[in-house]
């Protein structure tokens, strides 16, 4: 089975190869250790004791992944974030007893969402700009031509080939003012602890400036600018709410 792909029913037919590298098992994986990596930097620079060494051994093995150990694990423990935490583990002997520390699945699991949601909204920005570029050519090379324009689904006055391109131009426009929104909206989950309480991290740090402190390090290291404020149990987002917006 391939890793470096999206495998959906569709993945196949109509997704590019960009898009399906983006929801790729070996992309989401990695951009799990790539937040613990964070995850671990932070803890650091806020004093907890955690080598470099240890960030080193775990920056090294980021998209070295043994989905076999992973399937193993998977089966004997049916918690796929503890599994990938254990190869991990595995990879980074050093690391080991500092991996996802003081985090929850969802840290992982729904920042990770919350990243390739981007990823692939830029994806689609970057293809409709050059949709954009190539109909404005249109336009003006059709600017002078003649054809006949419609109004309520009947022959009307005459119009030109790039004056109709053009409101098609201006719906694509509209597209990408929304989608620019979007992508520089959108938050991060950050760190919460379990049950978005951060009672884990007070426990580890003992030291409320300090926990106040892990949401905005991440968001940073990670490419974002903000954060939810609060969140909640991955029970309650299931059962109780079904907007994005309500992540844990």
């Amino acid at each position: 089975m391939e890793r470096n792909i999206y495998v959906t029913p569709l993945s196949g037919r109509y997704a590019s190869d960009e898009m399906n590298k983006i929801w790729s098992s070996d992309t989401k994986y990695s951009t799990w250790r790539k937040l613990w990596v964070a995850l671990a930097e932070t803890e650091k620079e806020l004093g907890i004791n955690i080598t470099d060494e240890q960030i080193n051994e775990m920056k090294q093995n980021v998209e070295n992944i043994d989905y076999e150990i992973v399937a193993k694990r998977e089966a004997e423990c049916r918690h796929d974030v503890m599994s990938h935490v254990y190869e991990f583990g595995i990879k980074c002997p050093l690391a080991k007893p500092i991996i996802h520390l003081g985090a929850t699945s969802c840290y992982v699991t729904d920042n990770t969402d919350v990243i390739l949601m981007r990823e692939a909204l830029k994806l689609v920005r970057q293809k409709l700009i050059l949709v954009i570029s190539n109909l404005k050519d249109f336009a003006l090379k059709n600017k002078s031509i003649t054809c006949l324009g419609y109004t309520h689904f009947q022959p009307a006055q005459l119009t030109t080939v790039g004056k109709r391109a053009c409101l098609w131009l201006q719906d694509l426009l509209e597209d990408l003012e929304e989608l620019n929104f979007v992508i520089d909206h959108m938050k991060l989950l950050g760190c919460k602890g379990t049950t978005g309480t951060q009672e884990s991290f007070m426990k580890l740090f003992k030291d409320e400036e300090k926990v106040n402190k892990i949401d905005s390090k991440i968001a940073e290291k990670m490419g974002f600018e903000n954060v939810y404020y609060v969140s909640r149990s991955n029970l309650h987002k299931k059962t109780r709410f079904k907007s994005t917006k309500y992540i844990i």
